[in-house]
């Protein structure tokens, strides 16, 4: 199974977050995993956008508790063996993905970690879209059941999820419309 470090969950919104973490739990579709820095970042960033302590805590709780394994301490000796990108404090989310042998680098940020950098690693670097979109088209039913699951959490239909994804993921929110 291919694993992912999750960069984009620190800047994602909550509904994109949620979706994938699912993706991960039950019956995994792929293995998630982060750094320490990442956790951390995405504590300031929940903080920033006026999530409550409580909400913070809840979700960086349920992060450590159903992916025990996913959060990765870096070194700095780990951080050493990262080459130089166009954002060096991005650094902890490459070697993350080294120590934990990630196949790919979900993230928002795509122009901090190029190609031609993470291809020599053996690591890709994949917007939120087009990482769903991938697993949607290996697990389309599963995808659908996932985004089920989520909106009857929230007392939501898939529809109202797709459309609160849809901003940041508008192939995925397509892609899932046209299987319908």
């Amino acid at each position: 199974m291919n694993s992912a470090v999750l960069d984009a969950c620190v800047l994602a919104p909550m509904p994109l977050c949620d979706t994938l973490l699912r993706c991960a739990e039950g019956t995994p579709l792929f293995l998630p995993l982060w750094s320490s820095e990442t956790i951390l970042e995405l504590s300031r960033t929940l903080k920033k956008f006026g999530r409550s302590e409580s909400q913070i805590e809840r979700r960086l709780r349920f992060m450590q508790v159903t992916f025990p394994e996913a959060c990765l301490q870096v070194s700095t000796t780990d951080l050493n063996a990262v080459p130089d990108i166009p954002d060096p404090s991005d650094r902890h989310v490459i070697a993350a993905a080294l120590k934990g042998r990630a196949d790919v680098i979900v993230t928002f940020n795509l122009r901090h970690f190029p190609s031609s950098v993470l291809g020599l690693m053996g690591i890709a670097a994949r917007s939120p879209d087009s990482f769903l979109v991938d697993l949607f088209r290996a697990n389309p039913l599963r995808l659908l059941e996932i985004l089920d699951q989520q909106g009857e959490d929230i007392h939501q239909t898939r529809s109202a999820v797709i459309e609160g994804l849809r901003p940041e993921l508008p192939e995925f929110a397509a892609l899932v419309e046209r299987w319908r």
